[in-house]
C-alpha cells in the first residue's frame, strides 16, 4: 500500500482509518484474453475518550511501508508523579 491509499478521520472522538485499493490488469495475446480485478478494503475505528486526547495534535506519518498515528493527551489529562507528603 502507499500513502495516498489511506484515509484518516476523527469525527465525535471516534477516529477511523480506512483503505481502499482497486487494481485491474489485462494480457491479450493471439488466442486469448485475461484479465485480473483485485480489490482490497479494510476500516478500523476507535473510540477517543472525552476530554482526554489533544484532537489537535493528531498526526500520522507513513514511512516503510507502516503507518504510525500519534495521539497525544492534553496536559490536564496527563498522570502527575506520586509525591511524598511529610507527616507533620
Amino acid at each position: 500500500m502507499e500513502k495516498t491509499d489511506f484515509n484518516i478521520r476523527l469525527d465525535n472522538n471516534i477516529l477511523t482509518i480506512s483503505s481502499a485499493k482497486e487494481r485491474q490488469e489485462e494480457t491479450k495475446e493471439d488466442n486469448y484474453t485475461r484479465r485480473e480485478f483485485s480489490y482490497q478494503s479494510f476500516q478500523r475505528s476507535f473510540e477517543l475518550p472525552k476530554n482526554v486526547v489533544d484532537d489537535e495534535g493528531i498526526n500520522a506519518r507513513y514511512e516503510n511501508g507502516l503507518l504510525r498515528l500519534t495521539i497525544p493527551k492534553k496536559e490536564e489529562a496527563k498522570q502527575k508523579a506520586p509525591r511524598i507528603i511529610e507527616i507533620s
